[in-house]
């Protein structure tokens, strides 16, 4: 093995964006330079929500960029949606000090994907992934920071990171998953005839209370749309006592620079705009990602998130739909329950050992619950 050298940059654009893509891929939008770098220039990362980039560059000895990663420096858990306050608050109520930490991850993105970034052009990539993970290890140990934590990584990145002593986690997200459907009625079909009458009940509610829907991609949503979207967003936010860490300028942004790779899906009452959700294409996934509305209009959420984005993977011929973090009502509308991964290195030996059994004990938990959710799927026992 070649030696190897890290450096940690306080900005996607110290990182040729060419490069950074040739590592990243061309599956997963969110941990494109073009997605990272909206979130920096729109000052949704930065020292205002506490996410300090600090992006990781794995180079050979002769200087060769060998792998990149999305790495941020935080002072708090916030925005992570794979949830550690208790061992933050258990770790400082015993004299240690947990902040600050080291977060591998995409910020307020709750979307599995890839976080140790291989060079396609490198011949052992498993072995280049596993020394990155050692580097930034090595990199937080330098800093004096307590921890890192790869939040929403694949499975086989959790499985190099657990061989070097990183701690595996687990999680539950609900995916919709294309198994050749012609149209949405050839879905349907596939479900128990309960659960068929209930969805063909719900869109016809939604669609009947005088909306106009439309699907946008890239250039065709307008400034208009988008100034619209950012209400519908804030809106949500005030709603569930959260913060809006994504600016207003974040969107046009994104669509500037993933173009046709971002989808917007609106209702529109008497030419107005009442609700819209922001869709992400990956190679054959589509990503769900925030949605927002004024008014009341019954089912109207499981329409725009959920029906409407079958309807457009189907026609896209994508394998899946991920509709982000939550919601076990999900499952009655075709989306099953599906793990997340996450992998957490952890410095200190005791609090390390206490995670670790904590961790034990909710992966039986997750699994557990897998299972029994899994006995409510609404797709006839014959598929």
């Amino acid at each position: 093995m070649p030696d190897w050298s890290l450096t940690l940059h306080a900005s996607i654009h110290e990182i040729d964006p060419a490069l950074w893509d040739r590592c990243a891929g061309p599956d997963n939008p969110f941990v494109t330079h073009g997605f990272l770098s909206a979130l920096e220039d729109s000052g949704s990362v930065g020292p205002r929500t506490g996410w300090l980039p600090r992006h990781a560059v794995l180079r050979h000895g002769d200087e060769t960029v060998a792998a990149v990663a999305p790495l941020y420096g935080k002072g708090h858990s916030f925005g992570e949606y794979v949830f550690d306050h208790a061992w933050a608050n258990a770790y400082e109520e015993a004299g240690g000090r947990y902040y600050p930490k080291f977060q591998l991850a995409v910020p307020f993105s709750p979307v599995p994907g890839p976080r140790l970034l291989v060079h396609p052009d490198q011949p052992a990539p498993d072995a280049v992934a596993q020394a990155l993970g050692q580097a930034i290890a090595q990199a937080c140990g330098e800093l004096g920071l307590s921890s890192v934590h790869a939040t929403f990584c694949l499975e086989n990145e959790q499985a190099q990171l657990a061989e070097d002593g990183w701690l595996p986690r687990l999680g539950v997200q609900y995916h919709w998953h294309n198994r050749a459907y012609g149209d949405f009625e050839d879905f349907l079909a596939a479900l128990s005839s309960r659960k068929r009458k209930s969805i063909r009940r719900e869109r016809r509610d939604a669609q009947n209370c005088g909306l106009t829907f439309h699907t946008k991609q890239g250039d065709a949503i307008t400034s208009a749309d988008w100034r619209a979207f950012y209400r519908f967003y804030q809106s949500t936010v005030d709603r569930k006592w959260g913060s809006a860490y994504l600016t207003e300028s974040f969107f046009p942004r994104l669509a500037e620079r993933l173009g046709d790779r971002v989808v917007l899906m609106t209702a529109e009452h008497d030419g107005a705009p009442v609700a819209a959700a922001l869709n992400l294409i990956g190679t054959d996934t589509l990503f769900g990602r925030n949605w927002g509305c004024t008014g009341d209009w019954p089912f109207l959420h499981f329409e725009l998130c959920y029906y409407r984005a079958i309807d457009f993977a189907i026609a896209q011929g994508l394998s899946r739909v991920e509709a982000g973090a939550q919601g076990e009502h999900k499952i009655q509308r075709g989306y099953l329950p599906s793990l997340t991964r996450s992998a957490h290195y952890i410095r200190d030996p005791a609090l390390r050992d206490a995670v670790a059994d904590f961790l034990e004990h909710e992966r039986l938990a997750i699994h557990a619950e897998i299972d029994a959710l899994s006995s409510f799927s609404p797709y006839r026992q014959d598929n």
